[in-house]
């Protein structure tokens, strides 16, 4: 049985920063892309960025690079979303997912829990 479990995210200043974990299990991690999507209020699911596991190849939604940035330990089953000058308007669910693509939400067949991660003043 599959697992993504997150954890960080929550109230954060416009400017700050924020960390997001997602710890991954049930699955052979290091042979697993890893991606982060974030839903907002009255949006559609939107890619933020994702890791491969065969390079660790880094992919970027518009506008999020270089404000966002990703990376994995395979050693801990962990991919992690450092995420900083936060924007009210990347106020989301956020979302961790495993997979075999990059950009297309549907090739990811796993999906975390969402957090949720406000950004206000």
């Amino acid at each position: 049985q599959v697992q993504l479990v997150q954890s960080g995210g929550g109230l954060v200043q416009p400017g700050g920063s924020l960390n997001l974990s997602c710890v991954a299990s049930g699955l052979t991690f290091s042979r697993t892309t890893m991606g982060w999507f974030r839903q907002g209020p009255e949006k559609e699911r939107e890619f933020v960025g994702a890791i491969s596991w065969s390079d660790n190849r880094l992919f970027y939604g518009d506008s999020m690079k270089p404000r966002f940035a990703i990376s994995r330990d395979n050693a801990k089953n962990t991919v992690y979303l450092q995420m900083s000058s936060l924007k009210p308007e990347d106020t989301a669910v956020y979302y961790c997912a495993a997979g075999s693509g990059a950009y297309n939400r549907n090739s990811y067949d796993y999906w975390g829990q969402g957090t949720q991660v406000t950004v206000s003043s």
